[in-house]
């Protein structure tokens, strides 16, 4: 269902302050429209221009949606339309994935509308230039987009590519010369020059942002970005010989941090023409699982992440063990009996160990026993001796042997004490001649362990090479936790499925709601390798997301089951009438779907609630009909059922309401509609809050509804749109004893898709 309102004085357009519309700006002026213009403080670089409708008490969202209203309201209406707002002007060439059709050796009929609908493409990113390059040739003899006058559908180009921070460096590559000379030749015209000078005077807001995401990339000491950068150097780094290493612990399955780690070290290893190593860190039994191991792999490989060797710490347990008695005999470490509570009391305070001065022999004498497990070296570990009260609390004589009697994945019971991981990182990744570690910031106070306990363990096994550490900033999300223990702590719990429930913020959560891998990866690799601090919000990265789904998904139709409205067509077909369209519109690559007309047929029940008798609409894909009576409830707040006659010989474009409908036949394909909300209700947990406190107790609600029978063929992990509902994502196909189930898949706007529980 559409609206069609008109632009009146009084109107307001709402706006970033940094990149005024000028696109609708000009519309309005050409089309001598009179619109009050504010800026929205509220508003951020992602957020669309919004016309606000007061005397029809609606809005409308984005340049295209604002421009045809502003095209249709003027009197010179049909000349911001094209001549003809039907008319088309033929065009032979092919079409790219960003964002057009694909077709290759035929013409198209390219209207002004479709070309609104293109302009989503023409943001920054990768594909811009070769998107760029698709305009610059089907301008080579043309002056305008559409037909031989100014459109909207100019405007709206010319006002995306002078918002793209990109824009201005490909113009000046002198690459296409018919798109450049088209972008010069519209902003010296009236009213676009001087639009130009009043909101630009000195420097275009994109060039502004340019800057600032020059700035950005040099790093931050406070607050937060959105994008990162990978213009920095790895310290001693060669070319060829650059190694560098993703080492996931197998206690927990893969969630989009541990995503960012791995798509950052193998960029480091491809840019120096290096290796990477995948490594699991698999010390502890007591967390470890094979699931985990499989489950890792697995989304390593959905990722796109390649490796040169897999490894696991295990394989150098016979080495760790020799590592040991080497450090003990010089003195390194020595074994600690102190229970475990008191341990980190004496820590905290800089008590020193009543342990610390036991001799070379006796530390010896007990490595024996924990290396049998016996109960003697059970109630022992093995401790670094570094400091005692150092600042940095990480440098107080950490653990780096314990014992733990449970059998390990993949060596048994073979031994009964493991290094921890802060003794076996530094020694694994030289003995792997891994030469650069990428850690996450949070880290950042154990790198001075780090290198001590490196250069303890050169000292003791010769021939031992160096790593260089390199902190990068964490990512997180608000709403989210990221941290392993909490997450398991959900699964426990059963607050959630499992690992892989859409709500978590796991890699098989979020493909499993609907995440693409590519918007996913595009995602990550946009925060760089920076060190800037990054909360990021949930709506970027579905946003991106849609972008990807958006131009090829297949459109079906679905209508809520409790509230639907079934609309008696007078003069609707006696028997059934099958008609074929396409799934999508602008994309032929959906396939096509069958459609059925029918003499009775179902309404959503908040469509007809703005329906009035005697009105006529817009049955899409059929035609118009007019409202001939409505039945109400006794209480009058709900619509029973309404009437009307078919009027196929109107037209379309008169109807202010155009409805999705589906036919009253028993081929209709039972749907359960599921939404989501975050899992945790505060945007960022504090130390010393307890996450049980701020868990979202109604994450997850959800909706019956009748769907089109074309969706009975659809399989599980396709992503479809359902008209004016929403993207979905099926989770569970057509079964006859049950409802297909569908995710709903978040679009970037913080709003339900599905209706939430009134209770």
């Amino acid at each position: 269902m559409g609206s069609m309102a008109t632009a009146q004085a009084g109107h307001e357009l709402l706006f970033w302050e940094r990149s005024p519309p000028l696109a609708i700006l000009a519309a309005a002026e050409i089309a001598q429209v009179s619109i009050e213009v504010r800026v929205d403080p509220n508003f951020t670089k992602d957020s669309l221009p919004i016309l606000l409708l007061h005397s029809d008490r609606e809005e409308l969202e984005g340049g295209p949606s604002i421009l045809r209203l502003l095209a249709r309201t003027a009197s010179e209406g049909s000349v911001l339309y094209g001549a003809n707002a039907l008319s088309a002007v033929q065009v032979s060439h092919r079409f790219s994935s960003a964002g057009l059709f694909r077709v290759a050796g035929c013409c198209v009929f390219v209207q002004v509308d479709q070309w609104l609908d293109f302009s989503d493409a023409l943001v920054s990113s990768a594909g811009l230039e070769a998107v760029c390059g698709v305009i610059d040739q089907y301008l080579s003899l043309r002056t305008y987009i559409v037909g031989y006058q100014l459109s909207i559908a100019d405007l709206q180009v010319w006002g995306q590519l002078q918002a793209s921070l990109q824009w201005e460096k490909i113009r000046k590559s002198g690459k296409l010369p018919h798109l450049t000379r088209w972008y010069d030749f519209l902003s010296q015209t009236s009213p676009l020059k001087g639009l130009l000078e009043r909101h630009a005077p000195k420097k275009s807001a994109a060039a502004e942002r340019v800057k600032e995401a020059a700035a950005a990339g040099k790093g931050s000491a406070k607050g937060t970005t959105e994008t990162g950068s990978f213009e920095i150097g790895l310290q001693d780094a060669v070319q060829g010989k650059v190694v560098t290493r993703f080492p996931p612990e197998p206690s927990g399955y893969l969630h989009i941090g541990h995503a960012k780690a791995a798509l950052l070290n193998q960029y480091f290893a491809q840019k120096y023409k290096g290796r990477m190593l995948m490594r699991f860190d698999d010390t502890n039994p007591s967390k470890e699982k094979e699931e985990f191991s499989e489950s890792i792999i697995r989304d390593t490989a959905v990722l796109g992440v390649t490796y040169d060797k897999l490894t696991h710490t295990s394989d150098y347990f016979s080495e760790m063990l020799d590592l040991a008695e080497r450090l003990i005999k010089k003195g390194f470490i020595y074994a600690d009996d102190t229970p475990l509570e008191q341990m980190r009391a004496e820590r905290g305070e800089g008590i020193e160990s009543k342990c610390r001065q036991r001799p070379v022999e006796e530390n010896l004498a007990i490595w024996k026993e924990m290396v049998a497990g016996s109960p003697v070296g059970l109630t022992n570990c093995m401790r670094f001796k570094i400091s005692v009260d150092n600042p940095n609390k990480a440098m107080r004589d950490p653990v780096a042997y314990r014992c733990n009697l449970i059998p390990h994945i993949r060596t048994g019971s073979k031994y009964k004490v493991y290094p921890t991981y802060d003794c076996a990182c530094p020694f694994v990744d030289a003995l792997e001649g891994v030469t650069h570690a990428l850690r996450t910031s949070e880290y950042k106070d154990r790198e001075d362990q780090f290198y001590w306990v490196l250069r303890a363990q050169q000292q003791v096994w010769p021939g031992l090479p160096w790593v260089h550490i390199w902190d990068y900033s964490r990512l997180s999300f608000i709403n989210t936790v990221l941290s392993k223990r909490k997450l398991t702590w959900f699964v426990q719990t059963g607050l959630v499925e499992g690992w892989a429930d859409p709500r978590m913020p796991t890699v098989q959560g979020v493909i499993r709601r609907g995440m693409q891998v590519s918007a996913l990866r595009d995602f990550i690799l946009s925060q760089g390798a920076s060190k800037n601090v990054t909360v990021q919000e949930w709506d970027k990265i579905w946003t991106m997301n849609k972008k990807v789904i958006d131009p090829v998904c297949g459109r079906h139709t679905a209508v809520l089951k409790s509230t639907k409205v079934l609309l008696k067509l007078s003069n609707g077909p006696e028997e059934p009438q099958v008609m074929i369209v396409p799934r999508h519109k602008k994309f032929e690559g959906a396939g096509r779907k069958a459609t059925t007309k029918t003499k009775e047929v179902w309404l959503d029940q908040e469509d007809v609630q703005l329906l009035k008798e005697g009105e006529e609409v817009t049955l899409m894909d059929w035609g118009n009909a007019v409202v001939q009576a409505i039945s109400r409830s006794e209480d009058g707040k709900t619509i029973t059922g309404a009437e009307g006659q078919l009027h196929l010989e109107g037209s379309v474009k008169s109807t202010k309401w155009k409805l999705h409908w589906l036919p009253n036949i028993a081929e209709l394909v039972p749907l359960r509609l599921v939404d989501f909300d975050h899992l945790i209700t505060k945007k960022k947990l504090e130390e010393g809050d307890a996450l049980e406190d701020f868990v979202n107790k109604k994450s997850r609600w959800e909706v019956d509804a009748l769907g089109d029978a074309n969706l009975r063929k659809l399989q599980k992990g396709k992503v479809i749109q359902l008209e004016r509902k929403g993207y979905f994502i099926i989770d569970q196909p057509f079964l006859k004893a049950q409802p297909m189930v569908l995710f709903a898949i978040p679009d970037g706007k913080q709003q339900a898709i599905i209706p939430r529980p009134t209770q």
